[in-house]
């Protein structure tokens, strides 16, 4: 409006008009140009890209959480026509082959978590095996989440799926965690979670023990949302070429983007690390 009235008048002094309209002259001086509203926006797709090639994953919620973060005033639907625009939108789909094998005669226990209020760490751990494909064969990975932060406290990859696989994994969490007696430990009821080996360690480490129903994913979801984000923001973009590289990219997206950076929706969009941090700041407080 000031610009138009400035050309139609150009005799008129600036401060008038900018009197005449309300603003201060300071406000006509400093408001976005055209010139950086296009350099902003560039900036933000950029920012948008940046996020969306880090975590190929991320729907425009997470995309909208991550950048305020950073600083950036921005709202979801803005950034969700962004992200249709320059086709950044997630499309992997979902895959799934069960690993569970409960056809045993080994004990079986009751879910003690369903009727379980969470409210601080190391109360609940859930555990669970997933495959991975390699060119030539299959490999395991077994992890174990704690249930009230959803941090990987414990994983083990090998190309064997057998007791050894989850021990290694649980023994991990043990020696990173050092839960007290009373842990509640959830898996399903496969036989490398009931043999006598891994329940002994259980016991000797003061876990109650915890199953789902057998064939029932939604009593291990927590589990199976865990190596769903990790197949399609990690193992789905990738070709290992043996053993060794898919151990090791593993190993980085769940310590280095999984637990410390991947905006978790349940965690008000804080990584685990970060919601295990503030917990601990609130509970000496």
């Amino acid at each position: 409006m000031i610009e138009e009235a400035r050309a139609e008048h150009p005799e008129v002094p600036l401060k008038v008009l900018c009197e005449l309209v309300g603003v201060s002259r300071s406000w006509y001086y400093e408001r976005p140009t055209p010139e950086h509203r296009a350099r902003r926006d560039t900036q933000l797709r950029d920012a948008i890209e940046r996020i969306v090639l880090e975590f190929p994953g991320y729907g425009y919620r997470r995309v909208t959480a991550a950048l305020r973060r950073e600083g950036w005033a921005v709202n979801h639907k803005r950034v969700l026509r962004i992200m249709r625009e320059e086709s950044l939108l997630c499309q992997l789909k979902r895959r799934f082959v069960p690993t569970t094998d409960s056809a045993h005669t080994f004990g079986r226990y009751p879910n003690l978590i369903k009727d379980t209020e969470l409210d601080r760490l190391d109360q609940v751990w859930i555990s669970d095996i997933t495959y991975v494909r390699l060119p030539t064969t299959f490999c395991y990975l077994a992890a174990i989440l704690d249930a009230y932060s959803r941090k990987c406290v414990g994983w083990h990859f090998s190309r064997f799926i057998d007791t050894s696989l989850t021990l290694r994994a649980l023994e991990m969490a043990l020696a990173a965690r050092r839960p007290t007696v009373g842990l509640i430990h959830h898996s399903d009821q496969g036989v490398q979670y009931a043999c006598a080996e891994y329940m002994e360690r259980l016991e000797e480490a003061g876990a109650r023990i915890s199953m789902a129903a057998v064939a029932n994913p939604y009593e291990n979801a927590k589990a199976e949302s865990f190596f769903r984000t990790l197949k399609m923001e990690e193992i789905y973009l990738k070709d290992y070429r043996d053993f060794e590289e898919a151990h090791q990219n593993i190993g980085e997206f769940i310590e280095e983007l999984y637990n410390e950076k991947r905006l978790h929706s349940s965690l008000g969009y804080l990584p685990p690390v970060e919601f295990e941090s503030l917990h601990a700041l609130k509970a000496g407080s």
